[in-house]
């Protein structure tokens, strides 16, 4: 076996890995909850190392026959494309590896484009639709206000950045718990959450039968919003924010304002995640041992550089 080989196994065995158990692993693992930063980077570490270590592993196969290196075999390939014949010892099997590999490329840059996209042009439209349908939280900046009973809150992200927050949600709550609440979205805008979660939401949407896409998604909804916490809780307290969070979800109606994003968990989603967050608000947060966090932190920079190194030496 020739090392390109060896190097295409490596890759695809990685893929296999970051598709499924390790991803579980980390699902199920009780410290991210205690490093919500740290589990996220993570979480991107393990998708973008998914993604390239897929496709290094279809294209290292599918170029063998084209030349003695890296750049040689992809010029090799471009030049078949566009002027020759199959060079001597390329097989089907080669081509299928080889069209997989841009296919799938080609795919998940599409489908994180188009999300990007869509989603930006869903918050404009509903920018529009709140300059006319809202009126301005007096003394609080940025915040515009709903005339709907249930009580709901929200941001949008963008040049003209806003949270929403509907009149049900202003009466439920005390001004201590309002302010948790505002806290809380304001952080999902100054930490820019929404790139994170429309990447992880592009994944989904390139990869529906994909059961980890749907596994990753979940988590790193759950660890924005504990990253929010965390920004809210210094401000207003552990219990104020705790109390906000039951007693929306106690009504059992939050998000359903007009104009709110709609929630597409489960109920069982929803409540599992809610008691969540509202565990690591009311008892104490067991740190994470300085040598995980060393270890996740190199883990982390590995699975970002490893791969495109193997790629580029191969």
């Amino acid at each position: 076996m020739t090392p390109v080989n060896d190097i295409a196994l490596a890759l695809g065995a990685l893929a296999l890995a970051l598709a499924w158990p390790v991803p579980v692993l980390l699902a199920r693992a009780a410290w991210p909850s205690s490093a919500p930063a740290l589990a996220l980077a993570l979480w991107q570490s393990i998708a973008l190392a998914g993604g390239i270590s897929m496709i290094g592993s279809l294209l290292l196969f599918g170029l063998q026959p084209f030349g003695h290196d890296l750049w040689s075999r992809i010029g090799g390939a471009l030049g078949t494309v566009f002027s020759g014949p199959l060079p001597p010892g390329a097989s089907l099997l080669d081509t299928f590896a080889l069209s997989a590999a841009v296919l799938l490329t080609v795919h998940l840059l599409l489908n994180l484009a188009l999300t990007s996209v869509r989603s930006r042009n869903q918050r404009h439209r509903h920018r529009e639709l709140l300059s006319l349908l809202s009126s301005p939280l007096p003394d609080v900046p940025s915040t515009r206000v709903i005339d709907h009973p249930a009580p709901a809150a929200y941001c949008l992200p963008g040049a003209r950045s806003v949270t929403v927050l509907s009149e049900g949600m202003i009466e439920l709550l005390t001004p201590d718990q309002l302010d948790a609440v505002i806290a809380h979205e304001q952080a999902h805008l100054r930490q820019k959450h929404h790139l994170l979660l429309d990447a992880f939401r592009s994944w989904k949407r390139a990869l529906p039968w994909f059961p980890i896409a749907t596994r990753a998604q979940d988590a790193v909804a759950l660890l924005v919003e504990m990253l929010a916490d965390d920004h809210a809780r210094q401000l207003a307290g552990d219990a104020v924010l705790a109390e906000a969070i039951a007693l929306v979800d106690s009504t059992g109606s939050a998000g359903t304002a007009l104009g709110a994003p709609k929630d597409k968990r489960t109920p069982e989603q929803r409540r599992t995640a809610i008691a969540a967050r509202e565990a690591r608000l009311l008892e104490p947060l067991r740190p994470v041992d300085p040598l995980v966090r060393v270890i996740v932190t190199l883990v982390s920079a590995a699975l970002v550089l490893v791969p495109p190194i193997l790629i580029l030496a191969s």
